[in-house]
């Protein structure tokens, strides 16, 4: 009894709070006395979102909403300042429904918030499926009234052996790149038995989308704008409607050459755009057939909307025009045979039709780079906005998975804001979802490179957890104190004897030798593998799934080895590199005319005159001595065998960059950076050499670095796709 109320085992009560502060929430969990007789309560706390790591970033309204956590401590009976009434409410993706069935009450909760991994996870029943979480499962919480919610049973969640009945699940890829994410999943999901199909990708750069359609000719690739690309699914989705095409629940799950040859014979019996019997009027051209779709502005008109590529009756492709969707009013009948098939075949998702979605949404507004940084306000930059996107994207689509990765500078910039944010959104939607802070070499990669995960899962899914390491690498750099609790590592208190770290020469050691103006893009190997990194590299494109050290040791190894060129250096820079001994850490300190002081700076040697190239500039640039006032050792600097790479830069200009080859007189090569990042030797590049590097770097590397490691997501399909 407190304060004349009866307080019983399971009641929640406000609890008192510093003075100026809302009071705390908990559930009484214990009633007992101390040895000296005074009364005490055993508490589980309850968290407001703003006392999780989302704080006040969060994109919602639900102000009544809190989340369970595990806890616990004894507390002074008399710190109870009131009873409340807090409900369990069964997850509902669709938050209007979900709020039709919250029970009256004071605050309500559907998920639990632990600190490892800052975790937000739907409430688990003994019944339910295992929890992939890091922390013990809750096996069943009560209402104020003490009746059980069985929270997978409010869930429509189906079964496993109806999951294993579908013969493919889809993925989507935004700011795909040249593909690194998706692939990397794909291969990862092979192992466990389940076919990943990426079956959408869209990125922005048409070098990166060629690469990508290239290696990966089933999957729909789109070189648009992201929000653009949003804009398009939703238009599609009422052209569906107004053609009667969304009447059954579920989308169609086809391959795009799964269409029968009767459907094709019914199609090509359609009638003309022009209506039955009418004749087409001489200053009007008929459309043969309608090839494409997209939302923008094609014909730079600055008009946006729905348009579509056009294939004229008499005419030839190099005819074909974009027309906007007001243009084709007399063309019902080609714009339903268009609709319908691509209905048909899946050219674009529906809502509910992507089961898993992953991307790296770019986020240049935090660069260090960036002098115009918006710290106040980081998502009215537009160069924050495409989280924005992929978030909307998200939840347009509401896919089973999703998976983002980015910079560690998310939970950095301007207080974590963007990284809250990003988190926030999922929850928002009634995601699960936590975060994960991951270096590449530590999952068998000659590459150090840090990057930051979030996992989102239907509340109804598992949600995944993270793949401990396997490779021995010292981690660099530092995270901000409150996420220190998602870096993926072993417990301290339980050493674990890893691999020993990749380095360079375990990745590239087997490479032929090329000079700086090698111009083949294709080549025999000439040499034998020296590792086992080497020999899975060098795998054939049906040897690459499935993977192990042993089998790969049988194989052939894939005939001929491409894009192994680097970026060409100019006549100066080449006479520089040149000049560069080759030797460990080595670079321009090691030129003559450069001394280096007690303090580590470089300056001018005054005991010699200025050396000069044969073009009349200086051996050594001023921008060399100059940078970082002095102190770097960064310009012209080789890298060396033993040596685990820092990062692969977006221009492999050495100007600024650790990237000549330890004993070539070159910076490193296309195929020797993309084996740095994991990606086999059979997977080819599109474009000009200095856009395969940029590429490389901008639209794989950056969004998906090493996400092709078998090792990594072979592990961490296993978990998503196997419970």
């Amino acid at each position: 009894m407190v304060d004349g109320v009866l307080y019983k085992l399971g009641d929640d009560a406000y609890v008192k709070a510093d003075d100026g502060n809302p009071d705390y929430i908990a559930r009484i969990v214990e009633l007992f006395e101390t040895t000296e007789g005074e009364p005490y309560f055993n508490a589980q706390w309850f968290y407001r979102i703003e006392d999780t790591v989302i704080k006040d970033y969060a994109q919602s309204a639900e102000s009544k909403r809190v989340f369970l956590s595990e806890i616990k401590d004894d507390n002074p009976l008399n710190c109870i300042v009131s009873k409340i009434k807090i409900a369990l409410v069964a997850p509902n993706m669709d938050l209007a429904a979900k709020e039709q069935k919250i029970p009256p009450c004071d605050l309500y909760y559907d998920m639990k918030f632990t600190l490892p991994f800052l975790t937000f996870q739907t409430m688990k029943t003994d019944n339910s499926a295992r929890d992939s979480g890091s922390s013990s499962t809750i096996s069943s919480e009560s209402d104020s009234n003490n009746s059980t919610i069985d929270v997978n049973d409010a869930v429509a969640k189906p079964s496993k052996a109806h999951r294993r009945e579908k013969s493919e699940l889809y993925l989507l890829d935004l700011y795909s790149g040249c593909g690194a994410m998706s692939t990397g999943l794909c291969m990862g999901a092979s192992l466990s038995g389940v076919k990943l199909v990426t079956r959408w990708a869209v990125d922005i750069n048409p070098n990166a989308c060629k690469s990508l359609k290239i290696n990966h000719p089933e999957t729909e690739v789109r070189n648009e704008a992201a929000e653009d690309f949003l804009f398009l699914l939703k238009e599609w989705e009422k052209l569906c409607r107004n053609f009667s095409l969304l009447a059954s629940e579920e989308h169609p799950k086809q391959s795009s050459n799964s269409s029968s040859d009767n459907e094709e014979d019914e199609e090509d019996q359609d009638n003309d755009c022009a209506n039955e019997g009418s004749e087409i009027p001489s200053e009007e051209f008929e459309v043969e057939k309608l090839l494409t779709i997209c939302y923008g502005d094609p014909n730079k008109t600055k008009k946006r909307g729905i348009y579509f590529k056009v294939r004229w009756k008499g005419y030839g492709p190099s005819e074909d025009t974009w027309e906007p969707i007001e243009g084709l009013s007399k063309c019902k009948e080609k714009l339903k045979e268009f609709v319908t098939k691509g209905y048909r075949s899946n050219i674009l998702p529906l809502p509910g039709n992507a089961d898993f979605i992953c991307g790296g949404p770019p986020c240049q507004g935090i660069s260090g780079f960036n002098r115009f940084r918006n710290t106040k306000a980081p998502l009215d930059d537009p160069k924050n906005h495409q989280l924005v996107v992929f978030m909307d994207i998200v939840d347009y689509l509401k896919p089973k998975y999703v998976l983002m990765e980015n910079v560690v500078d998310i939970l950095k910039f301007a207080g974590g804001f963007l990284g809250r944010y990003a988190l926030g959104r999922l929850i928002s939607m009634n995601y699960q979802a936590r975060l994960g802070m991951m270096a590449a070499g530590s999952y068998g990669l000659p590459q150090f490179r840090m990057r930051v995960f979030l996992w989102g899962s239907h509340p109804s899914e598992s949600l995944p957890q993270y793949p401990l390491p396997t490779h021995e690498v010292v981690a660099r750099g530092g995270i901000p104190n409150e996420f220190e609790e998602i870096a993926v590592a072993y417990d301290k208190n339980h050493p674990c004897k890893l691999e020993k770290a990749l380095c360079l020469g375990d990745a590239i050691s087997d490479l032929p030798s090329v000079t700086n103006d090698e111009s083949q893009d294709e080549r025999r190997y000439g040499t034998t593998c020296r590792t086992d990194f080497q020999r899975y590299i060098r795998l054939k494109r049906n040897d690459v799934v499935g993977y192990t050290t042993t089998a790969a040791q049988n194989v052939s190894s894939p005939r001929m080895l491409y894009d192994h060129r680097p970026l060409k250096l100019n006549t100066d820079d080449y006479e520089r590199v040149c000049r560069i001994p080759k030797k460990k850490g080595a670079n321009f300190r090691d030129l003559p005319g450069v001394s280096v002081g007690p303090d580590n700076k470089v300056e001018w040697d005054q005991s010699m005159e200025r050396v000069m190239l044969p073009s009349g500039k200086p051996l050594v640039p001023d921008y060399a001595m100059k940078f970082v006032r002095g102190t770097s050792t960064k310009p012209f600097g080789r890298l060396w065998w033993d040596e685990i790479v820092a990062t692969v830069v977006t221009r492999a200009e050495p100007h600024n960059q650790v990237v000549l080859h330890p004993v070539q007189d070159r910076v490193l090569t296309i195929r020797e950076n993309a084996r740095l990042q994991g990606f086999p030797d059979c997977y080819k590049l599109y474009g000009p050499i200095k856009e395969r590097s940029i590429s490389l770097y901008r639209f794989i590397l950056k969004f998906g670095c090493f996400l092709l490691r078998i090792g990594l997501w072979g592990l961490l399909a296993y978990i998503l796709l196997e419970n």
